[in-house]
This record gives structure tokens, sequence and C-alpha cells, in this order.
């Protein structure tokens, strides 16, 4: 079939005005940020999230249930970043399940606290008395260096940051130490004397930690490795967009959410390095 010139020349134009809306189409779609949280996190990314929208990215946030989903979904894809764990927690699941997690930006830091039903002073804790502690590795030695702090038992100093019940040497109480899942220290307490509760937990049950604890971790220069953090794939810690989530985090506005949200009790701490 012979084309003519007119036909040659329609074809062309066609294609380009396909490939010009096609160029279009892709500048203009907005990106869409996937960011697992759990607990109280939502609430502050909700805020952060419409002030992205201002800037055309879509956050959407991934609402899970405890601490073993978030890196997981990140490192399997599911996810583009989380927002829930601090450095410590991030080191030991990198460490254990071979992935390579990586920090690009830091929140807050929320401190720790013994809760009771039935119990208003550290002082009331009796022999044998029961007390919950969270059984992933970094929260639950965490939650025993608090206790150690209240004057309840001691602790192996060689295990770090991270001892278990192993690690315990003085326990003069005989308390018994219950490992629970994070999510349940909270649900835990009609049965134990006292239960330590990571905060976002302890203010998703109904507690103001700073007016509600028994006894609260200190905020001191020791607290560095507990400051809660951004964390992306390794790959991906340059990527302009999630840069941008993090400058949205890290301003002046946001704190007055965390201080709203946490009712108090989360210090942002971003600008403390």
């Amino acid at each position: 079939m012979k084309i003519t010139k007119k036909y040659y020349l329609s074809a062309l134009l066609v294609l380009s005005l396909f490939l010009a809306a096609c160029g279009r189409s892709a500048a203009d779609e907005t990106p869409v940020v996937k960011l697992g949280v759990v607990g109280e996190e939502q609430d502050v990314w909700e805020f952060v999230a419409d002030k992205l929208a201002k800037e055309n990215i879509t956050l959407e946030l991934v609402k899970l249930t405890d601490y073993t989903q978030p890196n997981t979904a990140l490192a399997e894809g599911e996810i583009d970043l989380n927002s829930f764990q601090h450095q410590i927690f991030l080191d030991t699941y990198n460490a254990e399940s071979g992935n390579d997690l990586v920090t690009i930006g830091k929140t807050y830091i929320a401190p720790l606290g013994l809760y009771s039903n039935d119990l208003t002073s550290i002082d009331e804790v009796k022999e044998k008395d029961v007390v919950a502690i969270p059984n992933d590795v970094t929260n639950g030695g965490r939650a025993l260096l608090l206790l150690q702090t209240a004057g309840l038992l001691t602790v192996d100093p060689a295990a770090g940051t991270t001892p278990t019940v192993n690690d315990i040497t003085e326990n003069p109480l005989d308390l018994e130490i219950k490992e629970l899942d994070a999510a349940q220290t909270a649900r835990s307490l009609p049965d134990v004397a006292i239960s330590v509760i990571n905060s976002g937990m302890a203010v998703d049950a109904g507690f103001i930690p700073t007016e509600d604890a028994v006894f609260l971790e200190p905020v001191d220069e020791k607290s560095d490795p507990y400051i809660n953090i951004i964390v992306a794939n390794s790959e991906d810690a340059e990527n302009d967009i999630y840069q941008k989530v993090v400058k949205a985090y890290q301003a002046e506005d946001t704190k007055e959410v965390i201080a709203e949200t946490s009712k108090g009790s989360s210090v942002p701490a971003w600008d403390e390095n």
C-alpha cells in the first residue's frame, strides 16, 4: 500500500500528541509514599500527611498493630518507610534478619513507664509480685534496665543495652518477670502488680504517662539510643521524596502535635544532634 505524505504527517501528529499526553501524565502524577506506623504515631503522621499534600506528595499511612510487622513489611517492599522504633530495635532487627534498613531521620523520644492498676508508688511493690515486660530483645532489655533504675533488681552490666532475664544478678523481692508481646503489656494490668509499657501503647490505653506512671524512665544523656526514627531501605536513603517526608516531620508545628497526642510525654529529638 502506498503511504501518502498527508497520511504520514497525520500519523506523526497523532503519535506526538500521544507521547506528549503520556509525558504530562508522568509529570503530573502525585508521588505516593506508604509509611508503616504503630499506635500513637499515626496521629502525628496524619498531620504531616496534610502538610505533604500541599507539596503534591501523598503520604499513605499503613496502620500496623504490633512491633513485629513494620520492618518486615518495609524489607519486603510492602511499604516505603516506617516510623515506630528506636535505633537499638532497628540494629537488632538487621542483625537477626540480615536485612539492611537504615535511619533517615529522628522523631522523638518516648520514656518507658511502669504502670499499675493497684499501686501508686514503686515502694508498694511486694515480694513475689508479677511484673510484665515486653518480650522482644530491645524493649525487654530496656524494661529490665528501667526496673534496675527503679531499684527493683540488678542486671549484669556486661549485657549492655539488651539484657535478658538471664542477666538478672539480684532480685531481692523475688519478682516474677512475665514476658509478653509489647501490645499485650497494657492489657495485662488486671493480672500483674506492675507492667512496663511503651509510651505509645500506654497513651493508646488511656494513660497520661507523666501523670499515671508509677515510675517513668528518665530522659538524659543515656537516652540517645531510644530516640524514635524514620526508617527506609538502604538503597532509598537519599531518595528526594523521602527526604521531604523527613523535613515535613522535623518542623516546629509538628512539635506541638507531638505534645498534644502524647499528652506531653514525648520529647521531639531531631534538634539534639
